[in-house]
């Protein structure tokens, strides 16, 4: 399971049934999970912690330094949770000080080829990169958000569940959940619908929530009065708290 043309830090902690293949590299205070594949010439280093089933394919580098001049080599923290796919040349580096120490990645996400999650970045579950979207640093992406081609994102930017960025979008504030974003710089272009039908989101929900972006969108309204009308919609549709309080913590400003 293991090449012997691959090198190991005598640090780093295998699972049993962990496949290494020729000419990988893995570095101290690595720890890597249950049926986790190695492609050939990954390189992974530490602190890097790596859980079950995840497959990262050939020239990945994941838990490498952050790309960041203040960063003086201290031992930051990477953790990529379960059933996880890094395709070729996917970059993912650790944490630095100041963001907190900590960059992490949930479970279930595709990161297609030359995606880059940067230092800080909290990754949720079930998301999709598609080929070279990248993340600066701190930036929060939450669970069966979907990043096409190309997608830059500020740092510091949160991208809501359930959206979809269209590809070579420029991201520099927040993008509300569930709406589709395009452009340079991105702008909103109405209810992710499809994606959410994709979902299993209801038609009922569907209404409600393109509702919810007409108030926020297409009414005029300022975002404080829009708030107040989606407080109204509460009762009608349980997605709707996750788009207010996503909304009300948000610190750039979102894109409207």
């Amino acid at each position: 399971m293991i090449s012997d043309k691959a090198i190991i830090d005598k640090s780093a902690k295998i699972a049993a049934n962990v496949e290494i293949s020729p000419y990988a590299i893995i570095g101290p205070n690595v720890e890597i999970g249950e049926g986790t594949w190695i492609g050939p010439h990954v390189v992974v280093n530490g602190p890097t912690k790596i859980g079950r089933n995840n497959r990262i394919y050939q020239f990945a580098s994941i838990g490498e330094a952050p790309q960041d001049k203040k960063y003086a080599g201290e031992p930051t923290r990477l953790e990529i949770g379960d059933n996880n796919i890094f395709r070729e040349c996917t970059t993912v580096s650790r944490g630095t000080v100041p963001g907190g120490g900590l960059t992490k990645i949930g479970n279930d996400n595709l990161f297609m080829a030359y995606v880059h999650i940067a230092h800080d970045c909290m990754v949720g579950n079930n998301t999709t990169f598609s080929n070279n979207a990248s993340l600066a640093g701190h930036v929060t992406v939450d669970d069966y958000a979907n990043l096409g081609g190309f997608v830059g994102v500020h740092q510091f930017t949160n991208i809501g569940s359930y959206c979809f960025c269209a590809g070579g979008s420029m991201v520099v504030k927040d993008v509300i959940p569930f709406i589709m974003v395009s452009g340079n710089l991105a702008q909103a272009y109405g209810l992710n619908v499809e994606g959410l039908k994709r979902r299993q989101f209801t038609s009922e929900e569907i209404v409600v929530l393109k509702r919810a972006y007409k108030t926020l969108y297409r009414q005029g309204l300022t975002l404080e009065d829009a708030v107040h009308k989606l407080e109204a919609m509460i009762p009608e549709c349980r997605h709707i708290p996750m788009l207010i309080d996503f909304i009300k913590k948000s610190t750039r400003g979102i894109i409207r």
